[in-house]
């Protein structure tokens, strides 16, 4: 269903809803995460006003309680549901500038979805970026997460807007957003609720926020807050906010300013020079993948991804990887465990489309191969995926 028929016609309400749908699919893809169907339907009744908002929740919850519903790949149901609670917070007219602001909006996005929805991470994490060939951007430290949000809320509100022109307001704007994503409050979905928070915030100082940048460009959107977030001095890697520039100038200012995730990467000129394709994605592979050998030959569709991520996204609050080959389990759990290491049984079952008995058996065998070891007890504890060189 295209929604940009919608668009197009410009009746008014129509208009509104569809571009607040079309903000609210288009970032499911920071997570690898791909609406249904069901949703595409459903959100069309509701931009033609024939049901509510709560009408589509209710509706999405009853479906993935069919055995159509069931049948769907993992990732529907988190995507079809933060869809319908997205569209619905880019609805309503209300907005507080403030990091209880923030966390309210993860809260209602990932209540009953994810753990501690709209709480603050317990534990300190790293995540590992195909942009930055591996590395990963050093992340708040969680028992700072209160003080230094509330400093750079601060900041920011104690920051004047008056005289400045357009394109330093877009570098203010990339500078603070950037921050309080770096500062990373929430375990998963940190990114949705950062984007979200953004363009509420937007609009509260007047901006009339284009859709098509997110809509499109989401995957493109985090690439950009882990570079203003990531310096490497000896590699001659230093921070910058040039890239969330352009994507805030293509927002704000309407230009049309060419977002490809490839320009992103940290060796992009090296690349560029005559790197292929298959080698550069078989490194950043291995990057994330050290622990665990595998014969498969993964072949990655260039489409949309930086030089052949569409299929291995690194870094993201989830993890999909795919191949017309399909990965192993165990090494897609490998895979999701470096993301996310305190990620349960029942998300990686989830995830896989398999048992959470089946999820257990794997990773017993991981264990005894000395690929995997459990840090601390079942509740609270969390994986670590064991390195070469530590085994």
């Amino acid at each position: 269903m295209d929604l940009e028929q919608y668009i197009i016609q410009g009746e008014p309400g129509r208009k509104e809803r569809a571009e607040n749908w079309q903000v609210a699919i288009g970032l499911q893809a920071v997570d690898g995460l791909k609406p249904s169907q069901y949703l595409l339907q459903t959100a069309q009744d509701h931009i033609e006003e024939r049901i509510s908002i709560d009408e589509v929740e209710r509706r999405i919850a009853a479906y993935y309680q069919t055995q159509e519903g069931r049948r769907e790949e993992a990732g529907t149901d988190e995507a079809d549901g933060v869809s319908a609670r997205i569209a619905r917070l880019l609805a309503e007219d209300t907005f507080t500038f403030s990091p209880a602001m923030l966390a309210s909006i993860h809260r209602r996005l990932f209540d009953g979805i994810l753990p501690r929805a709209g709480r603050y991470r317990q534990t300190n994490i790293k995540k590992r970026e195909w942009v930055l060939d591996g590395a990963s951007v050093l992340y708040s430290s969680c028992d700072m997460i209160g003080e230094t949000l509330n400093y750079d809320f601060e900041q920011e509100r104690m920051f004047s807007y008056k005289g400045i022109d357009l394109p330093r307001v877009v570098k203010r704007i990339s500078n603070f957003v950037s921050g309080i994503w770096q500062i990373h409050p929430f375990g998963e979905g940190n990114t949705r609720t950062t984007a979200v928070f953004t363009i509420k915030y937007l609009r509260q100082l007047g901006f009339k926020v284009d859709n098509e940048p997110f809509k499109a460009h989401s995957w493109y959107f985090r690439n950009a807050l882990v570079r203003a977030n990531y310096q490497n001095l000896p590699d001659g890697v230093e921070r910058t906010t040039k890239f969330l520039e352009l994507f805030f100038r293509n927002l704000l200012m309407g230009e049309k300013n060419e977002l490809r995730n490839r320009y992103l990467h940290i060796r992009w000129n090296e690349m560029s020079n005559g790197v292929a394709e298959e080698q550069e994605v078989e490194s950043s592979q291995k990057t994330v993948n050290r622990s665990y050998k595998s014969s498969e030959k993964t072949e990655i569709s260039s489409e949309k991804r930086p030089s052949g991520s569409e299929k291995i996204k690194i870094g993201s609050e989830k993890t999909e990887v795919s191949s017309e080959k399909k990965q192993k389990s165990s090494e897609k759990i490998l895979i999701m465990i470096s993301k996310t290491s305190a990620i349960t049984t029942e998300q990686m079952a989830a995830r896989l489309g398999i048992s959470t008995r089946a999820v257990e058996k794997h990773l017993s065998n991981l264990k005894a191969k000395g690929l995997l070891r459990r840090i601390g007890p079942d509740k609270g504890g969390h994986w670590e995926v064991v390195e070469k060189n530590n085994r």
